[in-house]
């Protein structure tokens, strides 16, 4: 029988804007030999996040950045296929920062082991993954919402802000989303549950904010910043307070970043801006995933995925992701 081919996504040049086909390179090799204490894991599934366009900048961020010509870094879960380490077998399933390709090697402080037999595998990419981890401590620590508050989220048909949503209605609060398309608010309302959806692309953002709060935001989760983030520093209530998760409308400015006009409404209101990392909370996850486990069995937390098969169009799928064009969480499905 041939031999599987191992293929990867590389980083070809640093992208000026958007990233584009010529920001990457496709490359095929033999499949690595693990070593001792070393597993060779096939992927299935590959996160593609906002966070992929400053890994692939020149400046570091919170993290080095990737390197031209480096397999492009992202997590990803699959399974283990060989295997020189006993804790981790052949058929284990595991997640971690194992790249943009099929196969990769790694040891066992490189993984998480998971179970997905009881929830399957893609699941621990969104759900239970990063997303899931992200508005699970944003909202619930870094935002410390309570019942009866009122949450706004940006982005909110996206892999963090539909997750948001759901979490936030089953704290007893009242939720609004904000999203882009009619599409989009619809499944923020009709599938999420969220109260109301504001459509950035056809609304006055600003003054439906002040409709659907009319007594001011109590939590703002903020995947989007720019223009938005600073319509609702204009609303929040007495004691506000506002998660910075992510600012992917600033991603691609070639210029400077765009920065909230209303930020002297945080000193009016006695409120708070924090960003958060979802990193900061990893020896907090397993409390995060046994409950919104539960959640999931209990048929109050969903989770859509956007799927895009094959590793080869994941230059693709980052686009529909910055384009949004997605709704939910984008994958890389391996073939």
């Amino acid at each position: 029988m041939r031999e599987e081919a191992s293929t990867q996504v590389r980083l070809a040049a640093r992208p000026t804007g958007t990233p584009d086909a010529r920001t990457w390179q496709l490359t095929q090799a033999s499949p690595p030999t693990p070593g001792e204490g070393q597993v060779l894991v096939r992927n299935e599934y590959i996160s593609v996040d906002p966070a992929m366009r400053g890994w692939i900048g020149a400046t570091p961020t919170y993290t080095s950045p990737v390197e031209v010509g480096d397999v492009m870094r992202a997590r990803a879960a699959g399974r283990v296929v060989a295997s020189r380490d006993p804790s981790l077998p052949e058929g284990t399933s595991v997640v971690g920062f194992l790249g943009v390709q099929s196969h990769a090697l790694a040891r066992r402080d490189q993984v998480r082991v998971v179970d997905a037999s009881a929830v399957p595998l893609i699941y621990q990419l969104s759900a239970l993954g990063a997303p899931g981890m992200t508005a699970y401590f944003g909202l619930l620590e870094v935002g410390g919402c309570r019942p009866g508050e009122t949450v706004v989220v940006s982005a909110a048909a996206g892999a963090v802000g539909q997750m948001v949503v759901q979490i936030a209605l089953i704290m007893g609060c009242r939720v609004i989303g904000i999203a882009g398309g009619a599409s989009k608010c619809d499944f923020v309302q009709r599938r999420l549950g969220a109260t109301a959806c504001i459509d950035y692309k056809a609304d006055n953002v600003a003054a439906q904010m002040r409709a659907a709060c009319p007594y001011g935001i109590d939590v703002y989760f903020d995947n989007v910043g720019g223009d938005i983030l600073n319509d609702a520093l204009a609303q929040i209530g007495l004691g506000a307070r506002i998660v910075v998760c992510g600012a992917v409308s600033q991603y691609d400015n070639l210029g400077a970043v765009q920065g909230p006009g209303n930020y002297l409404n945080l000193l009016m209101q006695r409120a708070s801006l924090r960003g958060m990392l979802v990193g900061d909370f990893e020896a907090k996850f397993p409390v995060a995933i046994a409950a919104m486990s539960r959640w999931m069995a209990q048929s109050r937390l969903d989770c859509q995925h956007h799927c895009v098969d094959g590793i080869e169009n994941f230059p693709d799928a980052l686009q529909q992701l910055f384009a949004g064009r997605n709704v939910g969480k984008v994958i890389v499905r391996v073939r």
